[in-house]
């Protein structure tokens, strides 16, 4: 009998490959071809999937966003406000929700390569465009919320919410990046340390020195 193929799981599966071209080529080198190399398929294999290359590119955009934001949201489900502890503890609620943007694994190194790719590439191709903005949109999104339930917690007094949050996004995007650009600052202890020591500034405590916590 011939092999029953799940059509979402093949599409995500491809969709993998997509990430792994782009995270180590560029956006420009993942053609079709390119693409069910990777993947093990044959271009045909790749078409019946995904009608046209931009289809392709878009799905895989679409499909980076979806998995950031799972993992992000089930975080949120774990984590109520009511287990918010200071910021320079490791595995406060601020830091076990934010460290999730930053690449401090294989996977999340690979997600950053991946959108920083996507949203260079956007410049040239508009149909990219709406989905590349959505990471940084969720990403300050994310900031928002996390830095309003601190107020609400009553351990964040007397800031701007809405310029803190642009503050705090642009830090996270900044370390992402700098990661990705340069390997010799990918290092993930270090960029723990810098985000705890916003954290703490934000409600005037000053952690310890070295005391980056886990990472995870």
């Amino acid at each position: 009998m011939p092999k029953i193929v799940d059509p979402t799981e093949r599409r995500k599966a491809v969709a993998d490959a997509v990430f792994r071209v782009v995270a180590r080529e560029g956006v420009e080198k993942a053609s079709l071809r390119r693409v069910a190399e990777e993947a093990g398929l044959v271009v045909g294999s790749v078409r019946h999937y995904f009608g046209s290359h931009a289809e392709l590119l878009s799905f895989t955009l679409a499909e980076l966003n979806r998995r950031v934001t799972d993992r992000v949201l089930g975080h949120l489900a774990e984590l109520l406000p009511e287990s918010m502890v200071v910021p320079e503890v490791p595995g406060s609620y601020a830091e076990r929700i934010l460290v999730e943007l930053l690449p401090l694994d294989e996977a999340r190194f690979e997600e950053s390569a991946v959108w920083l790719a996507f949203t260079t590439a956007a410049r040239s191709r508009p149909e990219l465009a709406e989905l590349a903005a959505q990471p940084v949109a969720g990403a300050r999104s994310l900031v928002h919320r996390v830095l309003s339930a601190m107020a609400e917690a009553g351990v964040l007094r007397g800031v701007d919410l809405e310029l803190e949050s642009d503050r705090l996004a642009a830090l996270l995007d900044g370390l992402a990046l700098a990661a990705v650009v340069d390997p010799a600052r990918r290092d993930p202890n270090a960029m723990r340390a810098v985000l705890r020591l916003h954290l703490a500034s934000l409600v005037g405590l000053r952690p310890k020195a070295g005391a980056c916590g886990p990472v995870r």
